[in-house]
């Protein structure tokens, strides 16, 4: 059954993706020329171009394949993982306004959803799922001669859980019972200075944990594997785009890298492929090593 789910989904995402979202199929049952009222107007015309103001943020993607070098650790022994399991990520942001401080900055709200599916492993559970709002604001740098052809500074703050609640405290009467405490969050501010070099795009990001946030019980050395900076490069050649992240805490000396690969298949999807190798692939993980290929598509960039 889990299969005849991902071919539908699949399906469903390719001829969604053909629809174009001014000129769909669905515009063109309805006739709003002779309608008086503006406002009125405006509202259905919004409506029905499927324009709600979310954009895509990170990648969107759904990737059935994902093998990774080791096991999974288990919480429970009920816990059957597989080494090989489903990823999916969707990632969008809402445009909230611009120039408050007239500067031409632009304020955003987002939110991540990223799941770990064990489709392969039997009753095919969410191993682990992080969820992500934030809000940010990007400053946009309108000389195109500045240093390193900068071209915005953004400042954020994100929130990352992954939804459970923590045990601690809780007795066992036999231990083996005892999953441990899976609860893990995250607080962090951070500022990104974004490049560009003709088709290279480049992202130095600098974060840090919200003040008052650093010792949390539920996972207090996580900055340890995280680090305090990442960079990310995004390289256009033709229709294929070429990404690198690389991020490290080079007093602990723990990091991480991820490398992605996308090439459009049909107008919005992509094939998408993906290798990462370090800490802090989910944050159920963050002091855990993996190394883990993936292969799917993506339905944005």
């Amino acid at each position: 059954m889990k299969y005849i789910l991902i071919l539908i989904f699949l399906v469903l995402s390719a001829m969604a993706s053909k629809i174009d979202s001014k000129k769909g199929v669905e515009i063109e049952n309805y006739d709003i020329t002779n309608i008086s009222d503006e406002a009125s107007k405006r509202s259905m015309q919004k409506w029905l171009n499927i324009d709600f103001g979310l954009r895509p943020h990170k990648a969107n993607y759904f990737l059935p394949i994902g093998y990774r070098n080791g096991h999974y650790k288990s919480y429970v022994p009920t816990d059957k993982y597989k080494n090989t399991e489903a990823e999916i990520q969707v990632s969008l942001k809402l445009y909230l306004g611009t120039n408050l401080l007239g500067y031409n900055e632009s304020y955003y709200l987002a939110y991540t959803h990223q799941a770990f599916w064990q489709t392969y492993a039997e009753s095919s559970p969410f191993r682990e799922t992080n969820y992500t709002p934030e809000a940010f604001v990007e400053f946009p740098i309108a000389n195109g001669k500045t240093y390193f052809n900068m071209r915005s500074i953004t400042l954020g703050i994100a929130h990352t859980s992954n939804g459970q609640g923590s045990n601690k405290g809780i007795s066992y009467t036999n231990p083996i019972n005892d999953p441990g405490n899976r609860s893990r969050n995250i607080n962090l501010i951070y500022t990104e200075l974004a490049f560009q070099y003709d088709t290279l795009l480049t992202e130095l990001r600098l974060y840090t944990p919200l003040p008052g946030t650093t010792k949390d019980k539920d996972n207090p050395d996580i900055m340890n594997f995280l680090g305090y900076s990442s960079i990310k490069f995004n390289y256009f050649l033709g229709n294929h785009m070429f990404t690198l992240m690389a991020r490290a805490n080079f007093e602990k000396m723990y990091g991480a890298v991820e490398g992605t690969y996308s090439y459009p298949l049909i107008d919005n999807a992509y094939f998408y492929a993906k290798v990462f190798s370090g800490y802090g692939e989910s944050l159920i993980d963050y002091n855990n090593y993996i190394t883990k290929f993936s292969m799917g598509f993506s339905f944005s960039r």
